[in-house]
């Protein structure tokens, strides 16, 4: 592989010293493709990939790839647990109050700001989370509109 290629899923995996099974590979991809989705939007994923696979073997393999830094968790409250694959950037989401969709948003200003804090207390900070709460478009003008 050249400097310019792009690696395979099956490579990521490996240089991250994953073993590479079709199920890793499958959730990877649907974590990819899909956007901040819940475990059982996972699961059925990466079931019309490679067909059956156990809710307990998708936890499993998100565990490993959220560990490994290829897949990154996110629990807005009262929300399940959603998984992304934009990872190692620092960003943000916006969670819609009403439907509870999810999206993403860059920092507010320059290089990840928001990890210097006011007041660190002495602790290393090498990530923020940050939820920016409200309506999305579609509930904002639903909501208007009821009005």
């Amino acid at each position: 592989m050249t400097s310019s290629q792009t690696p395979t899923t099956a490579e990521e995996l490996r240089g991250v010293g994953l073993r590479v099974t079709a199920a890793r590979v499958a959730l990877l991809e649907t974590v990819r493709d899909g956007d901040h989705l819940d475990v059982e939007a996972i699961t059925s994923g990466v079931r019309d990939r490679v067909g059956h696979i156990s809710v307990q073997a998708v936890y499993e393999a998100l565990h490993a790839l959220t560990a490994a830094g290829l897949v990154r968790r996110i629990e807005p409250p009262g929300s399940p647990a959603r998984f992304e694959g934009r990872v190692g950037d620092n960003h943000h989401h916006l969670v819609c109050r009403s439907c509870g969709v999810v999206a993403d948003v860059d920092c507010a200003v320059g290089h990840a700001p928001c990890l210097t804090a006011a007041d660190d207390r002495g602790f290393s900070i090498d990530e923020a989370e940050v939820i920016y709460w409200g309506l999305c478009p579609d509930c904002s003008t639903a909501a208007t509109a009821a009005s």
